[in-house]
């Protein structure tokens, strides 16, 4: 008899059983924010194949947003909604708190287009994924993080996007120092048509790796400034950088840009390495294959290495440094000219 009832009460103790991962199918003329909202943490939301014209907030742990290739397509509502992911101007939304990032989120194989402001856009993220999205012809950016950590933002491609292609952020509301993304990795994505492929600004510990960027104005930028901790820590490699040469106008932050290739102003203890950068010309002081540009607000680039790259029929020059730095380095680069001369 007692160890029948020691057995009743450890088995009332027992934790229920979690229910396995669900993948909740969203069809066209459906919403995919009512499929986002019944979701718990481990589940899937799959959307087929059609046109959805909403923006969705993620806000779960651990959940999926995949569509079924670049036939899935989301695109801005045809009336106005009272949510704050759109109306901020944005496609799909992962948020986290001011106290918590949201942990885990994939979002994958769709489209985002006409969006006034960002396709993707995620804010105090940890471990976000982005994959396989085509980001086409939104407002500001393409796809964006800010304030997150861990993320893998891969194969991903970002087309005619009114200022980067993808743009990484400590934040952009405020003056702060560099953050540490804690190793957000940037590969294998295809820029082309932005005004810049790929912009981090004011971050450490992050890599640019394998992406092929054409046709936009400037490939990549990299951006510090006087703030405290500095941008830098990074890796920008084996990229092909081919050809960027759009022209665009001048902005209240920047001059004109037309031919730039990978810039880095205001940052330190940067590699740029085994990058192939051809064909990047134009006559902007931030124009060149690779460029080390004093930034706008004094702050100089220091410590930074560039060695391993190929450039070919850059301008004005392969490399360029007009920065006032201190123990920057360039070996082993294959190259024709530079500015100053000397440093192919």
């Amino acid at each position: 008899m007692a160890c029948t009832a020691a057995i009743l009460v450890a088995g009332l103790g027992a934790a229920p059983p979690r229910s396995a991962p669900r993948t909740h199918l969203v069809f066209p003329g459906q919403s995919i924010q009512k499929a986002v909202d019944a979701a718990r943490p481990g589940d899937t939301v799959l959307v087929t194949s059609g046109t959805y014209r909403e923006s969705v907030k993620v806000t779960t742990p651990h959940l999926t947003l995949r569509g079924m290739g670049p036939g899935t397509v989301v695109e801005p509502a045809l009336t106005k909604a009272a949510d704050s992911c759109a109306d901020n101007g944005n496609g799909i939304c992962v948020i986290g708190t001011k106290d918590k990032n949201v942990e885990g989120v994939t979002v994958a194989s769709l489209t985002v287009t006409g969006f006034t402001r960002t396709g993707v856009f995620g804010m105090a993220t940890d471990g976000m994924t982005v994959q396989n999205v085509t980001a086409v012809k939104n407002g500001v950016w393409g796809i964006a993080q800010e304030r997150s950590v861990r993320g893998v933002i891969r194969g991903n491609t970002a087309r005619d996007n009114g200022d980067a292609g993808l743009f990484f952020a400590n934040t952009i509301k405020a003056e702060a120092g560099a953050t540490d993304t804690q190793g957000t990795l940037v590969a294998h994505n295809r820029l082309e048509g932005n005004r810049i492929g790929i912009t981090v600004r004011r971050l450490r510990d992050l890599t640019v790796a394998g992406n092929h960027l054409t046709g936009n104005c400037a490939a990549v930028f990299v951006v510090g400034d006087e703030n405290t901790p500095k941008a830098g820590d990074l890796t920008v490699r084996d990229n092909r950088i081919v050809r960027n040469n759009k022209s665009c106008p001048k902005t209240d932050r920047l001059p004109a840009i037309q031919g730039s290739g990978i810039v880095l102003t205001g940052a330190e203890d940067t590699l740029i390495t085994r990058n192939t950068i051809t064909g990047n010309v134009g006559d902007s002081p931030l124009s060149g294959g690779i460029v080390l540009f004093r930034s706008f607000v004094g702050v100089t680039s220091d410590r930074n290495r560039i060695s391993d790259n190929r450039l070919e029929g850059n301008a004005p020059a392969d490399l360029v440094n007009t920065d006032p730095g201190k123990d920057n380095t360039f070996a082993g680069n294959t190259c024709k000219a530079s500015r100053p001369a000397g440093l192919c």
